[in-house]
C-alpha cells in the first residue's frame, strides 16, 4: 500500500488550495475564510458538514459502507503573528501574519484525505474530520472539546500529524508514549517605585528586581529538579521603562515552562511563586505572578503507535519510518484530544532547512500525498480492525 495514486495525481490541485490558504493566513479563532474553503470543499464532495464548533472549527462526517466504530482525523488551520520573509508568488498578503508552521499544509492534507475517503467509503463505521482553529497557544482544541466535540461526534480513536523540515522527505516519525511537552505561559508583574534616573536612591527599581528574578528562576531547573528530569523555563520577554532618565515603576517578565509530568509542572509553578515572593520581600516591591496552563503533555498510545508505524512502513517504506527515542520539548494542543480518545500524533518529513516558526519557513507541497495517504490508510485500517 504505497502512496495512494489518486491522491498523488491530484497534487497540483491540492497545492493550489494550500497556496491560496497560505496567501490569506488567519490568526486563531479568526479562520473565517479558511474554514469557508474547508466547508465548500467538503460539501462539494458530498460530506456532511458541521460548522462553528469551538468558534471557527469545522467537523465533517464520512459514513462508511457498514456500521462500525468511529475514527477522528484532525488538522489545525491557524497562522502565526509572524511577518513572512519569502519571495514566493503565494506569500502572505496579510501584514504581520503568516503560515510559518505549516498549518495550511495540514488543512490541505486532511482535505485531500477527505476527498479520497468520501469517494470510496470502503470502510465500516465513520470518519470524523476535525478542522481545528487556534492551535498556537490559544486553546482551539479545548474550545472544540468544551463545545461538545466528542459528545456530538464520538471517536473511538483520533489521529493527527505535523509536517517536519527536521527530517528527510518521506520520513514518518513516531514517538510512542510521552511525545511532546506540556506548557504553561506566565507573566510576572513587578510593581516598584519610580524615580529620576539621576536619583535612583529614591526608587524601588523594578528593573533590578527583574534581572535578579530572571536569574533566580533558572535555579528551579538546576537546583530543584532531579538531574534526569527534562524541563525548560524560558523568559522570552522583558518590558520596562520608556525614557533614558527615568527609573520606571513597573517591569514585566513573560515566558514559558515546558514539562513532561504533572509533578514537574507543579514544582515549577510552586517554586516560581515562592522565589517571586522572596524577592518581593527582599526588595520591598510587589510581585504578581500569573501562570496559565496552555498545553497538556501529549501522550501517544503505545499499541496504536506500533500499528501506525506498520502502516507507515507500507506507505513510505520501512527504512523511512523513524521511531523516535526522545520526546520533543515543543507542545501541541492535539494532546487534549488524545486525553479524550486514544490515538497517535506523527510527523511527515519534507524538503527545506528553515525551521518552523521562522519568517522564512517554506512548506513543501510534495509532502501532501504522503500525509494524506497516511491519514486515509490509518482510518481504513483502524475501522476495518473493528
Amino acid at each position: 500500500m504505497p502512496v495512494i495514486p489518486e491522491i498523488a495525481d491530484r497534487l497540483e490541485t491540492f497545492a493550489a488550495i494550500r497556496r491560496d490558504i497560505h496567501a490569506h493566513p488567519e490568526i486563531g479563532f479568526q479562520e473565517v475564510r479558511t474554514s469557508g474553503i474547508v466547508i465548500e470543499k467538503l460539501r462539494e464532495w458530498g460530506i456532511e458538514v458541521h460548522s462553528g464548533i469551538g468558534g471557527t472549527g469545522v467537523v465533517g462526517i464520512i459514513e462508511g459502507n457498514a456500521p462500525g466504530r468511529s475514527v477522528g482525523l484532525r488538522a489545525d488551520m491557524d497562522a502565526l503573528p509572524i511577518e513572512e520573509e519569502t519571495n514566493l508568488p503565494w506569500r502572505s498578503t496579510v501584514p504581520g501574519v503568516s503560515h510559518a508552521c505549516g498549518h495550511d499544509g495540514h488543512t490541505t492534507i486532511l482535505l485531500a484525505a477527505a476527498q479520497r475517503l468520501a469517494e470510496t467509503r470502503d470502510f465500516p463505521g465513520r470518519v470524523v474530520l476535525i478542522f481545528q482553529p487556534a492551535e498556537e497557544g490559544l486553546g482551539g482544541a479545548r474550545a472544540m472539546i468544551a463545545d461538545g466535540l466528542f459528545e456530538k461526534f464520538p471517536c473511538d480513536e483520533v489521529y493527527g500529524l505535523h509536517n517536519s523540515p527536521y527530517t528527510d522527505p518521506g520520513v514518518v516519525g513516531i514517538k510512542p508514549g510521552v511525545a511532546m511537552a506540556g506548557a504553561d505561559f506566565f507573566d510576572i508583574r513587578i510593581k516598584g517605585v519610580g524615580s529620576h534616573g539621576a536619583s535612583p536612591q529614591h526608587s524601588k527599581d523594578p528593573i533590578m528586581v527583574a534581572t535578579a528574578l530572571a536569574q533566580a528562576l533558572q535555579t528551579i531547573r538546576s537546583r530543584n529538579a532531579p538531574p534526569h528530569e527534562a524541563a525548560v523555563l524560558s523568559i522570552t520577554q522583558i518590558h520596562a521603562g520608556a525614557a533614558y532618565n527615568v527609573v520606571p515603576s513597573e517591569a514585566v517578565l513573560s515566558g514559558t515552562m515546558r514539562f513532561f509530568t504533572d509533578e514537574a509542572a507543579e514544582r515549577m509553578r510552586t517554586r516560581m511563586k515562592e522565589i517571586s515572593a522572596g524577592l518581593a520581600a527582599a526588595f520591598g516591591v510587589e510581585i504578581d505572578v500569573d501562570i496559565r496552563d496552555i498545553f497538556t503533555v501529549l501522550e501517544n498510545d503505545g499499541g496504536l503507535s506500533e500499528i501506525v508505524a506498520g502502516i507507515a512502513a507500507e506507505v513510505t517504506g520501512k527504512d523511512l519510518v523513524k521511531i523516535q527515542d526522545e520526546a520533543a520539548t515543543g507542545s501541541e494542543d492535539f494532546a487534549d484530544m488524545l486525553k479524550a480518545a486514544p490515538g497517535v500524533y506523527f510527523t511527515v518529513g519534507h524538503k527545506g532547512e528553515v525551521p518552523l516558526h521562522n519568517p522564512g519557513f517554506v512548506f513543501d507541497d510534495d509532502a501532501i500525498p504522503l500525509g494524506a495517504s497516511m491519514l486515509v490508510r490509518v482510518a481504513q485500517a483502524r475501522l476495518a480492525a473493528g
